[in-house]
């Protein structure tokens, strides 16, 4: 099957893996790891990029990278490149260091930016390398709970989704991050389609129409509206939606408004996580549920359909939002 091309637009995010050839060892020694995170700081600097997660594994490396008006292609190429000659220099090799072309899928940032900063942090906890993610240097997890000792990863942003309190966010993100060191490898973040995406289709429709007309339109549907047609539809009770016990059919009930306010009216999860007085990690939590149901069962895909059909009827497009 023919590679399809890099898909490009400023805002991009892009979990980007790539391995030794071979599954050969890039990273020996400490000295090759500092190595590795200088250069790319310097490219962040000559290409500006955001870098919300990385990890160095002995024989690969993960990167949550979002781009800006540089393309992801040219800042990997000169990155990888520039480690490539470092290495054969000092080991005296020639030739390849990386396994062909690295992989990026571009992800939905409002739904999988979370797990995935999570997920490419306990790579060393998964791998058995060390019990806890503080125990390991080599990743942007420290950065998060501030004892970074470089200034590569963009923290802001995630740290906001928890609390606007710096050191409450802090440690709900930690504790988040804890939270996920008895989950395994997970293939969802890898079974991506058309070979490059990571996101529902009507995800993958806003990136592609965004090649020929930048915008797209949405609806303006208050989110109290669509709480109530999820309720009508799926018989959760209402106040099931609204209230603080951990039910899990109340929680159903919040994930598929959280799902169909971000597809039919362009709420943030954050928006969503607000109006429901939960945190955005528990909503994009319950959006992941309820994209993996919609992929395996058909009954449950007709259903929601049908819910965001009575939801648009008879309403007015409303504004544009632009996937740039």
């Amino acid at each position: 099957m023919a590679r399809k091309p890099r898909i490009h637009f400023p805002g991009a995010l892009y979990h980007v893996l790539t391995r030794g050839n071979r599954r050969q060892g890039i990273f020996l020694d400490e000295k090759d790891l500092k190595t590795f995170l200088t250069y790319l700081s310097d490219y962040k600097i000559r290409c500006p990029f955001k870098l919300f997660a990385y990890a160095l594994m002995k024989n690969h490396l993960h990167l949550l990278i979002e781009v800006e008006e540089i393309p992801l292609g040219r800042i990997m190429q000169s990155v990888l490149f520039r480690y490539t000659r470092y290495f054969n220099k000092r080991y005296g090799e020639v030739g390849h260091l990386f396994q062909g072309r690295y992989k990026a899928i571009v992800c939905d940032k409002d739904a999988y930016l979370l797990e995935l900063v999570r997920y490419i942090h306990l790579n060393p906890v998964r791998a058995k390398m060390v019990k806890g993610p503080e125990d390991y240097a080599w990743t942007g997890h420290l950065s998060y709970l501030g004892k970074g000792r470089d200034r590569l990863i963009d923290e802001g942003f995630v740290l906001e989704q928890f609390s606007e309190n710096r050191s409450l966010a802090r440690r709900r993100y930690r504790q988040f991050v804890w939270e996920g060191v008895s989950i395994g490898h997970q293939k969802k973040y890898y079974e991506v389609k058309d070979q490059r995406y990571l996101g529902e289709d009507s995800f993958i429709d806003r990136i592609k129409e965004g090649k020929k007309e930048p915008e797209i339109w949405v609806y303006d549907v208050p989110l109290e509206a669509i709480s109530q047609e999820v309720s009508r539809a799926t018989r959760i009770r209402e106040d099931k939606l609204y209230s603080a016990a951990r039910d899990r059919e109340g929680a159903r009930g919040r994930g598929l408004v959280a799902y169909l306010a971000r597809m039919i009216s362009g709420y943030t999860v954050k928006e969503v996580a607000d109006y429901f007085r939960r945190s955005p990690v528990t909503i994009s939590e319950a959006i992941i549920k309820v994209e993996d149901l919609l992929r395996k069962d058909k009954s449950f895909e007709s259903t929601v359909k049908h819910i965001g059909k009575n939801l648009i009827k008879g309403r007015k497009r409303k504004y544009r939002i632009s996937d740039a």
